[in-house]
């Protein structure tokens, strides 16, 4: 069996306040050709299939007309819903759709639903979950993190080990890279331990937007299709395919997707960036000019139409320094923004481990109430 692995589709997303359902359709369109080419049997979506719990309709026909042109092709396809979906409406349908070759993951009921494709490969489909939502279905369980959560499902599912068994999953994963474009839980308390997965044979996970694998090839984020925020302007997008040979032997490898507009940093003198060839990419350009002229983003436009961000770098602007330091801050969890705060109040002498604890006890709080 040969399967496509994507997710994070953020159907309906903006960026800067502009539509980039155009830029979704073109590598949707890609996704199908890919898909074609590569002759796998079946897709499957890890989650945050919509940018909101409540899609336009533009972003419900982009899928729909994405989904139909898979199965048109004889792809089977597995979608599980993430933290931007409604699982609900993720799941409208599910029961009629089956017979299309369509399956997706429906409302959490304490139980993790399953697929068996051949006699020897089961699809599991894991919904992202809230510890919350674990206890209402399993109040017999102790859990008080997302890890307790995961693992009371996983623990409670009947996995045949003899068996091939791939596991959809939208959560975060203790040790992925991630940008500023995903939604963490305040504290980091929605980590979850890789070795929460070792009764599956491939983990198509979702949540990260940066393609990545984590400890091995077998446990690994597809990524965003596209790229969502300038946190991301690095990153190499692609989908991952996977060969499943037998028990013990999945192969993967990656194929890289073109965007139909790419997200770019670009920084320099004016003279050098006005003397750059016109783009339509979506740009955040800096210019480090001492004295630019006040029409220096209008001159720029010229070049760089979709130049959604425009700052300037210098030795005397203290603007910029600050928003420097507001995009390091942005990459600092809650504990260590509170320990900045506490220094900053206390002639610089650090938190002490009381003073953590209190703070990790109503971050959890704070989660649960979520």
């Amino acid at each position: 069996m040969r399967f496509l692995h994507i997710a994070d589709l953020h159907l309906g997303r903006q960026m800067n306040d502009l539509s980039l359902l155009a830029d979704q359709a073109h590598i949707l369109r890609q996704i199908e050709g890919i898909a074609a080419a590569e002759h796998v049997d079946a897709v499957l979506i890890a989650g945050d299939v919509y940018q909101r719990s409540s899609p336009q309709a533009e972003a419900m026909a982009l899928f729909d007309a994405f989904v139909s042109a898979l199965v048109k092709m004889g792809k089977r396809v597995f979608v599980i819903s993430g933290n931007h979906d409604s699982a609900l409406r993720i799941s409208y349908f599910s029961t009629l759709i089956r017979s299309s070759g369509v399956y997706v993951s429906e409302a959490f009921d304490g139980k993790l639903q399953s697929v068996a494709l051949e006699e020897d490969i089961v699809i599991w489909m894991l919904p992202f979950l809230r510890p919350s939502q674990v206890k209402r279905a399993l109040p017999e369980a102790k859990i008080s993190t997302y890890q307790d959560a995961v693992e009371a499902v996983l623990h409670r599912a009947d996995v045949d080990p003899k068996k091939i068994n791939i596991l959809l999953c939208h959560q975060f994963i203790t040790g992925c890279e991630t940008s500023d474009s995903e939604e963490r839980a305040v504290g980091g308390l929605d980590d979850i331990a890789a070795s929460a997965f070792d009764a599956f044979d491939y983990v198509a996970l979702g949540h990260i937007h940066k393609p990545q694998r984590v400890l091995r090839d077998t446990l690994r984020y597809a990524g965003s299709p596209l790229k969502y925020s300038f946190s991301e302007a690095h990153h190499k997008k692609s989908v991952a395919v996977a060969d499943v040979r037998e028990k013990g032997d999945i192969a993967v490898r990656t194929v890289p997707l073109q965007p139909l507009h790419d997200v770019r940093l670009i920084d320099g003198m004016l003279d050098e960036l006005t003397a750059m060839p016109y783009t339509e990419d979506y740009l955040w350009v800096t210019v480090h000019d001492e004295l630019p002229p006040p029409d220096a983003r209008v001159t720029l436009s010229v070049n760089f139409p979709n130049m959604l961000k425009y700052s300037v770098v210098n030795a005397r602007t203290k603007y910029d320094v600050d928003v420097l330091a507001a995009q390091r801050m942005e990459h600092k969890t809650v504990p260590e923004l509170f320990s900045d705060f506490y220094r900053l109040q206390n002639n610089d002498q650090a938190p002490g481990e009381a003073h953590m604890k209190v703070l990790q006890r109503v971050l959890q709080e704070l989660e649960e109430r979520a």
